[in-house]
């Protein structure tokens, strides 16, 4: 994948960070254009990543084996269906990371046909190269075409593949919009701790670290968060009477019902954005 000729279709955040994952994994940055209508950010994009960047789509993705839909999801429509004959001729691997937009409506708005198209549901943490991204393939993608989109998508996290695309939604609902549940969760941790007397760097310092150090002792031990939270709730102590508290105010309950109005908030979108009966 390092020589591959990769172009992306907008060079905002998401983009960028895919960028500078890629070439930090050691893709040489003259492979890559980006198109991208803001002068400033071409500017940007060209110092910072030494990649080429050009105003206009077409030119962008003339010599790509990858094309990388970075558009917000509203614009994504005519977008595709500027850049579809080209897509047609060339037959790259086309991976989307416009939220909501379903397969069967991209693919529809590029030309149809065999055309290898990957969705896939990159969350925010990307920014800082920890996202968790989950991938949908269609019927056209090969086994090489699935190892080239992981590769780009594990540049700046893990990768996850579904292999039924309305999971999507059950993934929006979860990493997707994640980030902003444990926000909150760390924002009212951080707040009750000032109203108990910490001051706001304390306060914050500590919040934060004990949010990191929980998530990595998840992520490097074998056993499941369940097990964890046993092994660090002494019996009579005080993390078993503030997890009682949370339990009695229905946490668990709670967090259910928040994510499956976020799935169901994702389909509806889908079919706002789309144009399938």
């Amino acid at each position: 994948m390092k020589a591959l000729p990769i172009a992306f279709i907008g060079g905002g955040n998401m983009a960028r960070s895919l960028i500078g994952g890629v070439i930090a994994g050691g893709h040489d940055p003259s492979r890559i254009w980006v198109a991208e209508p803001d002068a400033s950010q071409r500017e940007f994009l060209r110092g910072r990543h030494g990649v080429h960047t050009d105003p206009d789509n077409l030119t962008a993705i003339a010599a790509a084996d990858i094309v990388v839909l970075a558009v917000k999801p509203q614009i994504l429509r005519g977008v595709a269906e500027q850049l579809a004959p080209a897509l047609q001729a060339r037959a790259p691997l086309v991976i989307s990371v416009a939220a909501g937009v379903r397969e069967r409506d991209l693919r529809r708005w590029l030309g149809g046909g065999r055309l290898a198209l990957v969705r896939t549901m990159p969350n925010t943490p990307a920014l800082v190269g920890s996202a968790a991204s989950a991938l949908f393939a269609n019927e056209f993608v090969t086994e090489d075409h699935r190892q080239l989109a992981e590769s780009l998508l594990r540049a700046v996290g893990v990768t996850v593949w579904v292999d039924d695309e309305t999971l999507l939604d059950t993934v929006t609902a979860l990493s997707g919009s994640g980030p902003a549940y444990f926000f909150l969760v760390m924002e009212a941790l951080e707040q009750t701790a000032l109203a108990l007397g910490l001051d706001e760097d304390k306060a914050r310092l500590l919040t934060l670290q004990t949010a990191f150090g929980a998530a990595k002792m998840a992520l490097e031990s074998a056993e499941s968060p369940a097990t964890l939270r046993v092994r660090v709730t002494s019996p009579g102590g005080t993390t078993e009477r503030a997890l009682g508290v949370l339990r009695e105010g229905g946490l668990e309950a709670l967090l259910a019902k928040a994510l499956e109005a976020a799935r169901q908030r994702s389909r509806e979108l889908g079919d706002l954005l789309g144009d399938s009966p």
